[in-house]
């Protein structure tokens, strides 16, 4: 026991710093412990008096969106978690990359953390030649909040009834059929680009500036098919306005549950949901990025949480960091396939 420090044969007590005394001379392993008992413990003390203020959520798009509502029913609850309020700043911009690189660019304290979509952690780094930040090094990935599957819907005055004549009416009218889009590049544009490539179908694209124009441009008839988030078109399918003819997802949604999934309908391929997680800046030291990620993966699992999420039509999901980086990358990974297929680029 002499060689590590310890004053006796007996069990160390922690008078010193796990039992060890700064005896001379230092040998290099007691240095190396001194240096990483000396770092560290500033480190525990600042994870266990974090949060000492509130806690800014920045959700990256308007209020009122999916993103906004899953925003504030997880802010309620971590707020209660963490004894801390948990406030929203709603910061939109640039399909969700404006609020996002404020995240990645604020004060690496654990105060600020944000609400991402998978438009600005995997899709736009294939879109775009440049971007205001990079996903997976100027964030830190604390937890996957909610998976919303894409529902493929078409208006009254479309005569097919289910996926399979949907794809035999655009093969029989080649680039007849027009489909609209929350943008380009947004998972509703891009998860029909998936269906085109799957399928060998040619449809017109018009890409809106957002859900609600497309959707009345839907309901009048002016396009005829769109995919879209689920709590987006929820209530024209239920009020039988629209009809749904697949849900993109390996699951059927318990909001929807008569609606069979593209495996189903034998499309596994064409599988897409637009999802969100919850990220800080990179240089959040770790202690205070797991309690943040601790208590957001509790406030995931509360039943009352799932709950909302599920009247909204999102899964809530509440995963380790290792499990949600692994996923962005895949992610990033078979959507870059999808637009290097389908030629997309951004400025």
């Amino acid at each position: 026991m002499q060689e590590w420090g310890f004053t006796s044969s007996h069990p160390p007590t922690m008078s010193a710093p796990f039992g060890l005394t700064c005896l001379s001379p230092l040998t290099p392993v007691r240095l190396a412990c001194l240096l990483a008992l000396f770092f560290a413990a500033p480190l525990a003390s600042s994870a266990q008096e974090f949060p000492s203020r509130a806690i800014k959520l920045v959700v990256p798009f308007p209020a009122g969106g999916p993103a906004d509502t899953f925003g504030r029913v997880l802010a309620d609850k971590m707020g209660a978690l963490l004894g801390k309020s948990v406030v929203i700043e709603n910061r939109a911009g640039a399909g969700g990359l404006t609020g996002t690189a404020s995240v990645a660019k604020a004060d690496p304290d654990g105060h600020t953390i944000g609400i991402a979509a998978s438009s600005a952690l995997a899709i736009n780094v294939n879109l775009r030649d440049t971007m205001p930040f990079r996903p997976l090094t100027d964030l830190r990935l604390l937890t996957q909040v909610a998976s919303v599957p894409e529902i493929l819907v078409v208006g009254e005055g479309v005569p097919a009834r289910t996926l399979a004549e949907f794809i035999a009416l655009a093969k029989a009218q080649p680039g007849r059929l027009v489909f609209a889009s929350t943008g380009l590049g947004g998972m509703p544009h891009l998860a029909t680009e998936l269906l085109k490539i799957s399928a060998a179908i040619e449809l017109v694209h018009v890409p809106y500036t957002g859900a609600a124009p497309a959707v009345n441009d839907l309901l009048g008839g002016h396009v005829q098919m769109m995919f879209a988030d689920i709590p987006v078109l929820l209530g024209a399918v239920q009020s039988g306005q629209l009809r749904a003819l697949a849900i993109g997802a390996r699951a059927r949604s318990p909001s929807l549950p008569d609606v069979a999934t593209t495996a189903e309908l034998g499309m596994p391929q064409v599988e897409a949901d637009n999802w969100y997680g919850l990220v800080v800046a990179a240089a959040t030291p770790a202690p205070i990025a797991e309690k943040l990620r601790a208590a957001a993966v509790e406030a995931l699992h509360a039943a009352e949480v799932k709950d909302k999420f599920l009247s909204q039509g999102a899964i809530a999901v509440g995963n380790s960091s290792e499990e949600f980086t692994a996923y962005v990358k895949a992610e990033t990974e078979r959507w870059g396939k999808v637009i290097a297929t389908a030629g997309l680029k951004l400025k």
